[in-house]
């Protein structure tokens, strides 16, 4: 995604700024400004919905935050199990990935969300650029489905030529607000089982919008039972246990730097 030139004036909300440049999360900075410890421009802030940008003097406890333009970004590659939520924290009560991630990663932010039943490779950074990029991007994602029944040759046509619902509910949260949908056509898929009981598929697309194979697959009938997520614009899980993580190789590394710099994102150094 292509980067403001006027990068510097952007508006960023406050807690965004502060989780992006300091060692807090975005929730534990939006009790400090409730707590009327952040100063902007000399003056204490305590609306949460304030916006500032990097010519801006942000204060904490009388500490300077300012944007670092020359740090090193750090993305990790995290195998997320199913029953964990990709969230700081959960209303219910449920067991996030920042649970099992060290504690050194807490103010890291995920590229995109797999949901709670689902699994696989999901990438953290510290970089609020490099995540806007990632999660915009038409990059390749590729998954392992199985599904409860057949993929018959209607499903194989939607798959190549892609689909728009009005009503794409079936498969998305109860209390999603996301109704109707419009799916690109898969880069690539492969039906490893096909059987009344369940199916098995591995396929390929460049979207990652909310439960989309499970809006995708629920239109025609189908429940997603299994859904594993094995890469991201190339870069793969490899064997990576469930429940670990680890840092990106320096190829991956560099083929993500190049990325960045097609899309004139200059702030991955």
């Amino acid at each position: 995604m292509k980067q403001n030139k006027s990068e510097e004036q952007e508006l960023i909300r406050l807690n965004k700024f502060l989780s992006h440049n300091s060692s807090y999360s975005r929730r534990e900075a939006d009790k400090l400004i409730e707590e009327g410890k952040v100063k902007v421009n000399g003056k204490v802030v305590s609306n949460l919905a304030t916006k500032v940008t990097n010519k801006d003097d942000v204060l904490i406890n009388k500490k300077i935050i300012k944007e670092d333009k020359n740090r090193m970004v750090t993305v990790i590659i995290y195998n997320k199990p199913k029953g964990e939520i990709v969230s700081k924290n959960d209303p219910q009560g449920r067991k996030t990935i920042f649970d099992s991630l060290e504690r050194k990663y807490k103010h890291y932010m995920p590229v995109g969300r797999l949901d709670y039943a689902s699994e696989g490779l999901l990438l953290l950074t510290d970089s609020v650029d490099v995540v806007n990029a990632l999660t915009h991007s038409d990059l390749e994602r590729v998954y392992k489905l199985k599904v409860n029944g057949f993929i018959t040759p209607k499903v194989e046509e939607a798959m190549k030529t892609g689909l728009e619902l009005e009503d794409a509910s079936v498969g998305g949260h109860k209390d999603s607000k996301v109704k109707s949908m419009n799916f690109k056509p898969f880069i690539a898929y492969d039906i490893q089982k096909n059987d009344e009981k369940f199916s098995r598929i591995r396929v390929s697309i460049s979207e990652g919008k909310n439960r989309e194979l499970r809006r995708f697959f629920g239109h025609f009938g189908l429940d997603v039972l299994d859904l594993k997520r094995y890469e991201f614009g190339g870069i793969s899980l490899n064997n990576l246990p469930t429940g670990k993580s680890r840092f990106l190789s320096r190829e991956e590394y560099r083929d993500l730097r190049h990325f960045l710099d097609s899309e004139e994102n200059g702030s991955f150094k």
